[in-house]
């Protein structure tokens, strides 16, 4: 993606599920369990590092605490090496923190048995420590304490936010995560009461079996619209996660006769614990993971007791932009959904380039449309040597017109210039700076000859493809430039972890202003005043063919000064769903297209909508929810 985005965030637990003496902790170069555990949590959050870099903390929960100790170790940092402030503490735990982060730790560390981490992208709030997870309710009683972590979006934060003061509570914050915290506090309060020490044991009470907190979870998240991974953990040892019913954020997990382990990515459990992809589950949708102090393990639903009943499941939509983009490509069902992609855009780029094979050179653009460029080039290729291979489903009479054609040509045309820096105060010294943001190769392309095909994952804003991409392309001398997209036209705003909540910056949205003309104010206005529509703006973009709109993005994203022709063609709706379905499905896969198609899975996407319509009829800049 040309464009900087950010998204979802990543949460990691590791629960050890069996006391000292049965861990294999020498296997793994650890000489206590703490070491193994703090070692493996280190790993699985190194491993999530792409998901987060404004913020990390992590919380570690000791078992059978001594009263007047700390039961939990706790660290957050918000400094611009915030996962290596991390990595660095929980591998040195009895060490003050540095400076800059915040810190609560004792260097008597008894057994530690949970850990939870976190990695955050500021998609709300600011770069603060106290933004940063796990969040902490903390009480005097075990069971009433609460540390939370999690990868979440809530739409309708502010009315949680009011429900739960009206009833006497107090909230200190109005941060999403700490209120959802609270909530579960709550909830878990009103059905435990704290056992007196048995026997002179040290410890509370804690709840008799896991209803109580799939209850609590249950009550606490049963008002809650958006999308959530969830996991956390009470001050007497009790561990759970929990993903929303739509499944729209990502979560797997892994269980053996030691460890229980959450994380928001497969191959982050794969690396750390060396196993193979098919011992990794995919968390339930709508499910909430549990164990016990004793390590016993139960699945639970969000749903109570009728969860298991179909017409009550939520459809699953899980958010595309993770198989697109977002989630790392060493998942091999997203290596190969990415390749899909690129392989079905082969039809629209050869017509599109209105050139023959041997006078196009093809390139991607950024670095993580890599894995997509191959695909586009395995089936390019498989045309041109007439293999049984791949079909796009595309126009067959120009694809069998590759057959015997010369060897195409590709390489890599530009690389970011990762230490590169705009320090300059001056705009139009900036803007000039700003062209070199990637280091070009110069002498592939034929000057006035060659149509330069380039491959990104997607089109959001479009700022970098026009003040950036194409003027550093255009220098090469192309006759024609081609800017294809792996995904669709991104023409609705997200409220479910991406940073794209308002309209007017989406490029799409720019080009349906523009095609709508004079009248185009008053036709959104009538489109916000029609209640009876769902999406208000489903109707004006069906007015408009989809190459009629991609023409006109195109001609926005041309920078003045231009030379060469500039085409942008994307994936298509029908592509998207084929590419993403599992090998063995029988039709298309339910995916969260929701920015493509406005098809929102929850009530709040669609007031979210309409709430980003009005800013920007009211020329109101923020996000819209």
């Amino acid at each position: 993606m040309s464009d900087e985005v950010k998204h979802e965030c990543a949460v990691a637990m590791v629960v050890l599920r069996k006391p000292p003496f049965a861990m294999r902790c020498a296997d793994d170069g650890a000489s206590a369990p703490g070491d193994f555990g703090g070692t493996k949590l280190s790993l699985l959050l190194e491993k999530q590092h792409n998901r987060g870099q404004d913020g990390a903390g992590a919380a570690i929960l000791s078992s059978h605490p001594e009263i007047g100790s700390q039961p939990y170790w706790l660290f957050k940092s918000a400094t611009s090496t915030a996962l290596a402030d991390l990595l660095g503490a929980i591998a040195k735990r009895e060490r003050p923190p540095p400076s800059g982060t915040s810190a609560s730790m004792d260097g008597n560390r008894p057994f530690e048995r949970i850990f939870l981490g976190h990695l955050r992208y500021a998609t709300f709030g600011k770069n603060d420590v106290a933004f940063c997870h796990p969040f902490v309710h903390q009480a005097s009683e075990l069971c009433h304490t609460i540390l939370l972590a999690g990868n979440f979006n809530l739409t309708n934060t502010p009315e949680l936010f009011d429900d739960y003061s009206r009833h006497g509570s107090f909230p200190t914050s109005r941060a999403d995560g700490y209120l959802i915290t609270e909530l579960i506090a709550h909830e878990l309060a009103r059905r435990l009461v704290p056992r007196a020490p048995e026997d002179g044991a040290s410890e509370a009470g804690r709840p008799a079996d896991a209803d109580d907190i799939a209850s609590a979870m249950a009550n606490a998240l049963g008002g809650a619209d958006g999308a959530w991974t969830l996991c956390g953990m009470t001050g007497d040892g009790w561990a759970f996660a929990t993903r929303d019913p739509h499944g729209i954020r990502p979560g797997f997990y892994y269980v053996d006769d030691e460890v229980a382990v959450v994380a928001s990515e497969r191959p982050a459990i794969q690396a750390a614990f060396d196993v193979p992809p098919s011992a990794v589950k995919e968390l339930p949708p709508g499910g909430i993971l549990v164990i016990s102090p004793e390590g016993d393990v139960w699945f639970e639903s969000l749903h109570g007791e009728d969860g298991d009943s179909q017409s009550l499941k939520p459809a699953y939509r899980p958010c595309s932009f993770e198989r697109i983009y977002f989630s790392r490509a060493n998942d091999a069902d997203i290596h190969r959904e990415r390749k899909a992609l690129g392989a079905a855009l082969l039809p629209q780029i050869l017509a599109a380039s209105d050139a023959s094979v041997e006078d196009i050179f093809f390139s991607y653009i950024p670095n993580s449309a890599r894995i997509a460029f191959h695909g586009l080039l395995e089936e390019l290729l498989s045309h041109v040597f007439n293999h049984d291979g791949p079909t796009s489903g595309g126009d067959e009479k120009r694809l069998c017109a590759l057959r015997g054609k010369a060897f195409p040509r590709f390489g890599e045309i530009a690389v970011k210039d990762a230490k590169f820096r705009t320090f300059i105060a001056d705009a139009a010294a900036r803007r000039e700076f700003y062209k070199h943001v990637y280091d070009v190769t110069y002498g592939l392309v034929r000057p006035g000859r060659d149509t330069l095909v380039v491959l990104d994952d997607s089109i959001v804003r479009g700022n970098t493809m026009k003040n950036a991409i194409l003027p550093m392309l255009d220098r090469l001398g192309p006759k024609r430039i081609v800017i294809a997209s792996s995904a669709p036209p991104i023409r609705y705003p997200d409220c479910y972890g991406i940073d794209m909540s308002t309209l007017g910056e989406l490029v799409a949205f720019r080009a349906l202003v523009n095609l709508l003309g004079d009248s185009a104010e008053s036709e959104l206005h009538k489109a916000l005043a029609d209640h009876a529509a769902l999406n208000p703006l489903a109707g004006l973009y069906a007015r408009f063919p989809e190459e009629r709109h991609a023409a006109e993005i195109a001609r926005i994203l041309t920078p003045p000064g231009m030379k060469a022709e500039v085409a942008v063609v994307y994936q298509t709706i029908d592509a998207l769903r084929r590419c993403l379905a599992p090998p063995s499905a029988s039709s298309s896969p339910s995916i969260g297209d929701w920015y493509f198609t406005g098809d929102y899975p929850t009530p709040g996407g669609y007031r979210v909508l309409r709430s980003a319509l009005q800013n920007y009829l009211g020329h109101k800049v923020g996000r819209s929810y």
